[in-house]
C-alpha cells in the first residue's frame, strides 16, 4: 500500500487494511452500535445507476491547506489530501472495490499483464484514446521517465517512494508507442501497484529530468488526463475549482464541477451543517451527533485504511538518537487509553493497533507490538539503566534534560493526545512539549528536514499492501523517502529487500510480520488507532461517501434527481 502523509484528524494507512468499525450510534448516550466489519468487506457510498444522478452540480469538499507541490511522486507532494485532488485528474492502472478487488482501468489501459517470470516482465497496454489534457497522446515513454525517476537510481530526483521501481532494470516500447514492457532485476510481488492506487501516472514533461520533477508543479498541476482538469487556483482564497475535461474519451462526469476549499478541520462539520460543503470526514462522536441532528445530512460509515501513530526521530545528536531509549519511553505511553478516550462511542471496542504493515482484520494483521507492551515501571527501570536518572521531576544524563517537543497539526484531537502521552512520560520523569503547526508547510517546513523529537501524523494508503514497506522503514540517509526519523539499519533493510523480493504471498506476509516486528525493536514509531471511516454527507449525493478501499468513479459522482 502505499502511503501518503495527511496532518488531518483521520487520515492513514498502511495496507490493504481491515477495522473493528463502530455502526451509527444509538440511545441515549449515542454508543456505538455494534458493528465490526472489516476493510475489505464494505464501502457506504449512496450508490446509485447513472440514470439516477442529475446532470450538473458542484461538489463542495474541504483540504486543510493548498498543495504545496502537486507533484505526488516528490517528497514535498506526498500528501494524502493533494493525491485526493488528483484522483479525477491522473491515470491509474487499477480500479478496486469494495473487496480489494482489482481491474484494470479501460480508461487508461486495455490491458496491463505479468508477462514473463524469468525475468519478470510487466506489459502495460494503453488506451489508444488516451490522451493529456493538453491533447499529448499518453505512451511507453510516459511509463519509462517515471520509472527511470522512481528507480532512486539517480539521487537528484526528490522521490517519496520508489514503490518498485528500484527493481525495474529497463522500459522498452512495446508493439508500438501505447504498448511500454517492464523488465524486472529482481521479483517484485506488488508490480500491480506501481501505477494504482494512489500511485498515479505523470506525463514525461514532469518525470524526465530533476528540475521539472522537483519544481515544475510546485505552483500549478500541468497536463492531467482524466474526467476533469483544473479550472481554477486561488492561493490567496484558498480555493482550488476542477471542471469537466473536454478532452476525456470516457463517459461524461455528471458533476460539472468540484470545489476545493482551504479550510481548518475543525470547521469542516459546521460548513457542512452550514450547506457550505457537501462531504466531510468526522473525526468525533460529537462531530456524529452534529450531522445526525441535522436535517439533509446523513452518516456515511465504512472501514477507512487510515492510521494514525507517533514517529520518533532518531537522527544522530538527537535527544532519541538511542534505540533503547525509544522503545522505553514507547513502553511508558498507555495506547489503550489514548484509543479509549478517542474512539469511545465511535467504535464497539476501542482498541489500540499492533502493527505498522497491516490493520486489524487483514490477513496477515497479528499482535507484533509486545517490544513495546505498555509497562511504566519497566521504562523507568531501562532508563534509570541507560543513566537517564532522576533530577526533580525530569530525569537528566550528561547534564542533558530527558525533553521532548512533540509537533502536531493544530487541532483539539491531535492536542488531546498529546496530552495523554504528556501525562504518562511525565509519570516516568520525561518531560513532553506540545508544539502544534499550522496545516500550510506542516510536511515541507518540519516533518521532511526532522525539526521534532516526536511527530504526530497519520497514514493514507490504498489496497497494495507491502508497496510501502522500504518507503517508511528502509533506512538510506541519501534517500530518506517517508523515513523522516531517520531510523534503521542494516538487518532491517536486508529484511525488507528479502520482503518485497517474494513472489509467494504467505512467504511475504511472514516476511512482513518480522519486519513489523524489528521495527517495534527499533523503537521507529509506534501505531495508535485506525480510523473509524466516518463521513457526514448531504441526504442526496451519489456514488461518493465512505469508500474502504474502493476506488471513486468520478463519472458517476453526483446528486440524486
Amino acid at each position: 500500500m502505499r502511503i501518503r502523509f495527511d496532518r488531518t484528524r483521520w487520515t492513514a494507512g498502511l495496507a490493504a487494511v481491515a477495522l473493528i468499525a463502530a455502526g451509527c450510534a444509538t440511545g441515549a448516550d449515542e454508543s456505538a452500535a455494534g458493528l465490526s466489519d472489516a476493510l475489505g468487506t464494505t464501502s457506504d457510498v449512496n450508490p446509485k445507476n447513472r440514470d439516477e444522478v442529475r446532470e450538473g452540480g458542484n461538489l463542495r469538499l474541504a483540504v486543510t491547506s493548498f498543495p504545496a507541490n502537486w507533484n505526488t511522486l516528490s517528497n514535498d507532494g506526498n500528501d494524502g489530501e493533494i493525491a485526493d485532488i488528483e484522483r479525477p485528474l491522473m491515470p491509474r492502472a487499477f480500479d478496486v472495490d469494495a473487496a480489494g478487488n482489482l481491474s484494470v482501468n479501460k480508461n487508461f489501459f486495455t490491458d496491463v499483464a505479468l508477462t514473463g517470470t524469468e525475468p519478470q516482465q510487466v506489459t502495460y497496454t494503453i488506451n489508444p484514446a488516451a490522451v493529456w489534457s493538453d491533447g499529448t497522446p499518453i505512451t511507453w515513454e510516459d511509463i519509462a521517465a517515471e520509472a527511470h525517476a522512481l528507480s532512486g537510481r539517480d539521487k537528484r530526483f526528490l522521490i517519496a517512494i520508489t514503490n518498485g521501481f528500484e527493481f525495474v532494470d529497463k522500459v522498452e516500447r512495446g508493439v508500438d508507442d501505447r504498448q511500454a514492457i517492464l523488465t524486472f532485476n529482481h521479483p517484485y510481488g506488488e508490480w500491480r501497484g506501481q501505477f494504482a492506487g494512489n500511485s498515479s501516472l505523470f506525463p514525461k514533461s514532469v518525470t524526465a529530468n530533476p528540475e521539472s520533477f522537483n519544481k515544475g508543479l510546485v505552483d500549478r498541476l500541468g497536463p492531467s488526463a482524466g474526467p476533469f482538469v483544473v479550472q481554477s487556483t486561488d492561493r490567496v482564497q484558498g480555493r482550488i475549482v476542477l471542471s469537466r475535461n473536454p478532452r476525456w474519451w470516457g463517459e461524461t462526469p455528471k458533476l460539472d464541477t468540484i470545489t476545493y476549499s482551504v479550510l481548518d478541520q475543525t470547521a469542516w462539520t459546521g460548513a457542512l451543517q452550514n450547506n457550505e460543503l457537501d462531504l466531510v470526514r468526522l473525526a468525533s462522536i460529537d462531530e456524529v451527533k452534529t450531522v445526525r441532528n441535522t436535517n439533509g445530512l446523513v452518516i456515511r460509515r465504512a472501514p477507512g485504511n487510515r492510521w494514525r501513530h507517533i514517529t520518533f526521530n532518531g537522527a544522530p545528536g538527537s535527544i532519541l538518537a538511542d534505540a533503547r531509549v525509544r522503545v522505553a519511553i514507547a513502553k511508558a505511553i498507555d495506547r489503550q487509553g489514548i484509543a479509549t478516550a478517542t474512539q469511545n462511542g465511535l467504535v464497539e471496542s476501542p482498541k489500540p493497533l499492533n502493527n505498522h504493515i497491516f490493520l486489524q482484520g487483514q490477513d496477515g494483521y497479528q499482535d507484533n507490538s509486545a517490544p513495546v507492551a505498555y509497562d511504566p515501571d519497566q521504562a523507568a527501570q531501562e532508563l534509570d539503566a541507560l543513566g537517564w536518572k532522576l533530577n526533580g521531576e525530569v530525569r537528566e544524563k550528561d547534564g542533558r534534560k530527558l525533553e521532548i517537543r512533540d509537533v502536531m497539526y493544530n487541532d483539539p484531537l491531535w492536542v488531546q493526545i498529546a496530552q495523554i502521552i504528556q501525562q504518562n512520560l511525565a509519570r516516568i520523569g520525561v518531560r513532553l512539549t506540545i508544539d502544534t503547526k499550522p496545516g500550510a508547510g506542516y510536511f515541507t517546513d518540519v516533518i521532511i528536514p526532522g525539526d521534532f523529537d516526536a511527530a504526530q501524523f497519520i497514514f493514507s494508503g490504498d489496497a497494495f499492501a507491502m508497496s510501502s514497506i522500504r518507503q517508511i522503514y528502509y533506512y538510506d540517509p541519501n534517500d530518506l523517502q517517508g523515513n523522516f526519523g531517520r531510523i534503521g539499519s542494516p538487518e532491517l533493510n536486508a529484511l525488507i529487500e528479502r520482503t518485497l523480493t517474494e513472489l509467494d504471498p504467505k512467504k511475504a506476509i511472514e516476511l512482513a510480520n518480522e519486519v513489523d516486528r524489528k521495527v517495534f525493536e527499533e523503537g521507529h514509531s509506534l501505531p495508535l488507532t485506525q480510523s473509524d471511516g466516518s463521513f457526514g454527507a448531504r441526504a442526496d449525493l451519489a456514488n461518493i461517501g465512505s469508500p474502504g478501499l474502493a476506488s471513486y468513479d468520478y463519472t458517476k459522482i453526483g446528486f440524486v434527481k
